[in-house]
């Protein structure tokens, strides 16, 4: 009878092993065991040894490598055959939609010595970028649009005043020897517009056109959107009005055009908004012109921003129609801003279409500081429009140039006639914004000419020795302006010519002219431009470190850090080809995260 009880203590205690080791496997696998589960078993059979064991074992645990515990865990399983599994979540779709643009190319003065093209004070491809990057993952080529990188800075051009009354900006022209090819130049084109007494202005009409659709259901979209135009409400006055037209499956009215001094109202109309369903952009942005036609201010500000993913997916989905259809509503007077948000579905080729299409602007908001900057710093920028269908041509002299090539503006090329002909729509300037344009050029006398000479027109292509007895001998190129004053459809014409003494070494440009270029050579390394010729990742930082200047929002230095955290995803590989991708593996808090990434250009000259 003892030796029977003995027995049944023996198998009583080995249960309770066994208890204890299937308990210590389900914390190792899921980290969820819990206290009350541990001690129903443990009082089932109230053996202290057996209790004590348990603790101890899962003392030792803790002190254990990860690796002994999988091996511990693994002989437990014998006792449990039901094994537990990570849960591993299938990767979602990414459906960005890019457009593909081919770089503008060289083109020889003697054949084509006449660019013209239309500006662009869009800003969304860079800070679609920088989101990319700050995430761990190089961009693809098709999301790089240069014009918009440079673009997004702001330099120190001279200003025309506060008048506007004879020309709503000034041009500044420069040219210094290239930083990334020998023999070469790079001229810039500087515009700055503006800034006029808003006081003047009798209000602005603004129409929030949200969508609330169920693609727009993530933190950094609705959330993010919301707490964006509540910065911006934060602005507004009395003579200001402001409505909110919501679109998903069906569009509404969440508030009918408001003061905007009632800022509490408009904020709870904002924080009561919630995603769901799907997307039917037409129905929104009708109903939203609408909305800006009821509360239209006569020689005010009469704007509708559309805030989105671009992710139209009912309603019309054509974007041709789309597109049309805005273009008649501007024609009313009213202009269309669009604000891109969030990723994975993302479609920028189409918010940047809308806005082109509405004679507005785009930007990308990836933070509530980019929200700040777009609807609170360059308010007036982003709202106020001081000159519409801006173009610009430059006619380079082909006594002095032999080739150049337009930096950026791929989408903003214009016919040769199409300049002179005031019905060909291009861009608008805002009050206060700066535009920029980069040229890189190869004179006559340079040995690094990307074109091979023509040999029925050597004679005249390369008679560079003879004097020139022409009156424009010392103009490199001749730089035309034109644009439309906002309450007119007659263009008015500007020039400026470009001069050979202007010409300097690069070092001794100003720090925004050599900033600006430190932003072409990054957007060219990131876009594997076959341009490019020798400048590494490193290179790019320096000339920006020492191009700094003035920086009150911190955004030049934002800058160089984008440039060191791109130069640190690259894969030091050199056997691998540019067009070949390799996956890293990123590890920094216990996930892994794959990203796409090429060769490194870390190497310092």
């Amino acid at each position: 009878m003892k030796n029977m009880k003995i027995h049944n203590t023996d198998i009583s205690t080995f249960k309770r092993f066994l208890i204890s080791g299937t308990l210590l496997t389900m914390t190792v696998a899921c980290s969820s065991g819990t206290n009350e589960n541990k001690a129903a078993k443990e009082s089932e059979e109230p053996v202290k040894p057996a209790v004590v064991v348990s603790q101890a074992i899962e003392i030792d645990l803790a002190r254990e490598s990860m690796a002994d515990q999988q091996v511990l865990a693994k002989s437990s399983m014998s006792f449990n055959p039901q094994q537990r599994f990570r849960v591993v979540r299938p990767p979602v779709e990414n459906t960005e939609n890019y457009q593909h643009y081919n770089e503008n190319g060289v083109n020889s003065v003697l054949q084509n010595p006449v660019s013209t093209f239309s500006i662009d004070v869009d800003t969304g491809s860079y800070t679609n970028i920088r989101r990319m990057i700050t995430q761990g993952t190089l961009p693809p080529a098709d999301a790089i649009r240069v014009e918009e990188f440079i673009n997004y800075f702001d330099y120190n051009y001279p200003k025309q005043g506060n008048t506007g009354s004879d020309t709503p900006f000034s041009i500044d022209t420069a040219i210094s020897t290239s930083p990334w090819a020998e023999e070469r130049h790079i001229m810039r084109i500087g515009l700055k517009g503006f800034s006029p007494d808003v006081t003047k202005f009798t209000g602005r009409n603004l129409v929030f056109l949200l969508d609330v659709s169920g693609s727009m259901n993530q933190p950094n979209k609705l959330p993010l959107l919301t707490r964006s135009l509540t910065l911006l409400t934060a602005q507004l006055s009395e003579q200001d009005s402001v409505s909110i037209v919501v679109y998903a499956g069906a569009s509404g009215v969440v508030l009918e055009p408001t003061r905007g001094n009632q800022k509490a109202k408009i904020k709870q109309a904002l924080t009561t908004l919630s995603a769901g369903g799907s997307t039917n952009g037409q129905a929104g942005i009708e109903l939203a012109y609408n909305m800006a036609e009821q509360a239209f201010i006569k020689g005010g500000i009469n704007r509708v921003i559309l805030a989105t993913d671009g992710d139209f997916n009912v309603g019309l989905t054509n974007h041709e129609q789309l597109i049309e259809l805005i273009k008649r509503k501007r024609q009313k007077g009213i202009a269309l801003t669009t604000l891109g948000f969030g990723q994975g579905n993302y479609n920028d080729y189409l918010m940047e279409q809308l806005a082109d299409a509405g004679n507005g602007n785009y930007a990308y908001i990836d933070t509530i500081h980019e929200a700040r900057k777009v609807l609170v710093d360059e308010m007036n920028a982003t709202l106020l429009t001081i000159a519409k269908d801006v173009k610009i041509q430059v006619e380079f002299n082909p006594d002095l140039v032999a080739e150049y090539r337009l930096l950026g503006y791929e989408n903003r090329v214009l016919n040769r006639e199409d300049f002179n002909n005031d019905k060909v729509d291009a861009g608008e300037i805002g009050a206060g914004h700066t535009v920029t344009a980069l040229y890189e050029l190869t004179l006559n006398k340079s040995n690094n000419h990307y074109l091979d000479p023509l040999r029925y027109q050597q004679a005249t292509g390369q008679n560079i020795d003879k004097p020139q007895s022409s009156q424009f001998a010392d103009e490199l190129a001749l730089v035309k302006l034109r644009y439309k004053p906002v309450t007119s459809e007659k263009s008015q014409l500007i020039t400026q010519a470009v001069l050979t003494k202007q010409i300097t070494g690069f070092e001794q440009q100003s720090d925004d002219f050599r900033f600006a270029s430190s932003v072409v050579g990054f957007a060219h390394l990131l876009k594997k431009s076959h341009y490019w010729q020798g400048m590494s990742y490193q290179q790019i930082i320096d000339m920006a470190l020492g191009a700094k200047g003035k920086d009150e929002f911190g955004y030049r230095a934002e800058f160089i850090n984008l440039v060191r955290s791109s130069a640190t995803l690259q894969v030091n590989n050199p056997k691998q080809s540019k067009e070949k991708l390799s996956s890293v593996e990123l590890n920094p808090q216990g996930f892994t995260r794959t990203i796409e990434s090429n060769p490194t250009l870390l190497t310092k000259h």
